[in-house]
């Protein structure tokens, strides 16, 4: 499903632990490592599409985690040209967001990356919050910028200003926006 301005419709997730760490993954046979994401079907709301995802990348089920906030519409990103597949019947151009803040109920215990037949990563850890702001490759950090300013209000009201303070301007200033924020859903 892609839109007619060539954005996947997708939703992205940052499990946070009580304390404000959040989970980061690597991916499979790459040295990449972000938060969980994946595409919606079409007769997926963001919500649903964001449990499905939750349980085949980390094998969480929603009794392991509370949702704490969402961005308010989509946010969007390009693709580099070199990702662009441009061989298919549909040009993919970037994907678009909804992105959720859980808060984490379970044990690491309950964290499965082997539950599908080609799991999306290999190994995680719980890292600071904004940690991934500048760890995320380039093309999607302008998205994970604006998601975690979105959501940290939300962490704060659970962890606390000293585990989610405000975020430093060498943080912000690592911001990348190819493709800014749109207000439009759909």
């Amino acid at each position: 499903m892609i839109d007619p301005d060539g954005f996947r419709p997708n939703v992205g997730i940052v499990l946070m632990h009580e304390d404000g760490r959040v989970f980061w993954a690597r991916r499979v046979h790459r040295d990449g490592w972000q938060f969980p994401q994946g595409g919606m079907n079409t007769d997926e709301t963001p919500l649903e599409a964001m449990y499905r995802e939750l349980r085949e990348e980390t094998g969480l089920l929603p009794e392991h985690v509370e949702v704490l906030g969402a961005t308010p519409g989509w946010l969007r990103y390009r693709l580099p040209p070199r990702a662009i597949r441009r061989r298919e019947r549909l040009l993919c151009v970037g994907q678009k967001q909804v992105w959720f803040l859980l808060r984490f109920r379970g044990q690491d215990a309950d964290l499965r990356l082997d539950l599908t037949d080609k799991p999306e990563f290999d190994g995680w850890r719980w890292v600071d919050f904004w940690y991934p702001m500048q760890h995320v490759v380039i093309f999607k950090r302008g998205v994970y910028i604006r998601a975690l300013e979105h959501l940290a209000p939300f962490a704060r009201a659970v962890a606390g200003a000293s585990a989610v303070p405000a975020p430093t301007e060498n943080l912000l200033h690592a911001r990348h926006t190819p493709f800014r924020e749109s207000g439009r859903r759909g």
